[in-house]
C-alpha cells in the first residue's frame, strides 16, 4: 500500500471577491511525481501555496501523517522544498552560491558551513548536472541551466518533497522535457515525492505518476496517466472535445478533436 504524502479534507481557500479552492479532498501519494493540472485560474498554485505554508486555508491537512500546522518551521523546510513559479533574483550571485542557500535550514543564518554542508552542495551540484559550471554567475545560464541550478538548491536543501511551480513556462520544449526528466529521474532514484504544476497535459502524461485535476477550484480527477489520456475525462477537465492518439513507442498523445 502506498504511503500518504498529503492528506487532504475538505480544504477551502477564500479571498475577499471569490472561492480560489472549494472542499477539496484527496490524498496525496508518497514517493511519486505528482502533476497538479488545469485550465487557468483553477486553483493549482493556490493549492501548491497551501501545501508550502505559503497561504491559509481551512479544512484538514496533513503531511507525513502529522498535522501541516503542527511542524515547526525549520523542520517543515528540511522535510519540503518549494520553487515559485517566478524565482527570486540572483544578481552577482554564483551557481555554487546559489545552491548553498539550500542549506539555510540546517545551519541557519549566522550557522557557519561544515563538512556536512559542503558535501550535500557538491552532491547536490553532481545530481543536477551543473557542476561543471559552479562558479558561472546564475544571471549567464540558459533559462534550462538556471532551472537545474535552482533544483540542486533543493536537492542541497535535503528535503525529500519538492513542490514545483510551472518549472517548465518559460523554457523551450528540449529544456522542458530536460528538466521533467531530471526531477523524475531524481525522484525514482532516492525515493523522493514531488509535486508539480503543468499546463502541458502530455508532459503530465509522460513524466508523472500521478495526476490531480482542478477545474474551478474543485477536484475534477485523480488517478494515473492512463486515467487521464482518455477523451472523456480530457473533455470533461477542459471543456474541450479531445482526441487521444498512441506513438510508436505506445505513449499517448492528446490533441484537440
Amino acid at each position: 500500500m502506498t504511503d500518504t504524502l498529503f492528506g487532504i479534507e475538505n480544504m477551502t481557500v477564500e479571498v475577499p471577491t471569490r472561492r480560489l479552492l472549494d472542499d477539496i479532498t484527496l490524498l496525496l501519494p508518497a514517493g511519486q511525481v505528482i502533476a497538479l493540472i488545469g485550465h487557468n485560474g483553477s486553483g493549482k498554485s493556490t493549492l501548491l501555496k497551501v501545501l508550502a505554508r505559503q497561504i491559509p486555508a481551512t479544512g484538514r491537512i496533513t503531511f507525513e501523517q502529522r498535522e501541516l500546522r503542527d511542524w515547526a518551521s525549520r523542520d517543515y523546510a528540511r522535510r519540503l522544498a518549494f520553487l515559485p513559479q517566478t524565482t527570486p533574483p540572483a544578481e552577482g550571485m554564483t551557481v555554487r552560491e546559489l545552491v548553498a542557500l539550500g542549506r539555510y535550514p540546517w545551519h541557519g543564518a549566522l550557522g557557519r558551513f561544515g563538512p556536512a554542508d559542503h558535501a550535500a552542495v557538491a552532491r547536490a551540484l553532481q545530481e543536477c548536472g551543473v557542476a561543471d559550471f559552479a562558479d558561472r554567475l546564475v544571471d549567464t545560464l540558459s533559462g534550462g541551466e538556471r532551472q537545474r541550478a535552482w533544483l540542486a538548491m533543493m536537492i542541497a536543501q535535503e528535503a525529500g518533497t519538492l513542490l514545483l511551480d510551472e518549472p517548465i513556462s518559460a523554457l523551450d520544449i528540449a529544456h522542458q522535457v530536460e528538466v521533467l526528466a531530471l526531477v523524475r529521474r531524481m525522484c525514482h532514484a532516492q525515493n523522493r515525492s514531488a509535486v508539480i504544476v503543468l499546463h502541458e497535459v502530455n508532459m503530465a502524461a509522460r513524466f508523472c505518476d500521478h495526476i490531480v485535476a482542478l477545474k474551478g477550484g474543485r477536484l475534477a480527477m485523480q488517478g494515473s496517466p492512463a486515467d487521464l489520456m482518455r477523451p472523456e475525462a480530457l473533455q470533461a477537465i477542459y471543456g474541450l472535445p479531445m482526441q487521444v492518439l498512441t506513438r510508436p513507442d505506445g505513449q499517448p498523445v492528446a490533441i484537440p478533436a
